[in-house]
């Protein structure tokens, strides 16, 4: 499909109404969907055939201080996705940390297993699993 004869002037004419806020077509988003709304053609006039108007509309853009829609989303969920790498790093050494002391507390009930005699009594003197020493009476 050829581009229309006029369609690099309704792409500045878009670009114009876009940036002075009176929108006709379009919601008057700051991103490339828009201004082709806007102009009244396809979007990949402007990301294939018309890239230098579309540098050109971002560039006004970062111009007058504002950031593009698409841009400002980014950021938005970029921010969002390193706060949940966070707390997902959190919770990792949290379980880390879980899964050391339930291997100690393993380890622990092995040995004091190991160490039962047949008659099911600890030594007198042993310190058990919470640490705290463990005397043992001769039951009749």
């Amino acid at each position: 499909m050829s581009p229309a004869p006029d369609e690099r002037d309704r792409i500045r004419a878009a670009m114009d109404r876009i940036l002075h806020q009176r929108p006709e077509r379009s919601d008057g988003a700051l991103i490339i969907v828009a201004l082709a709304l806007e102009a009244g053609g396809p979007r990949n006039a402007l990301t294939q055939r018309h890239t230098d108007l579309k540098n050109e509309f971002y560039a006004e853009v970062r111009a007058r201080g504002g950031t593009p829609d698409s841009e400002r989303r980014l950021r938005t969920r970029v921010r969002r996705l390193e706060e949940l790498r966070a707390a997902d790093a959190e919770e990792t050494a949290r379980l880390k940390a879980d899964v050391e002391a339930l291997v100690g507390a393993l380890h622990q009930a092995t040995t004091e297993n190991q160490l039962l005699p047949a008659t099911g009594r600890m030594p007198n003197g042993y310190l058990g699993a919470f640490g705290s020493v463990m005397v043992v009476t001769e039951c009749a």
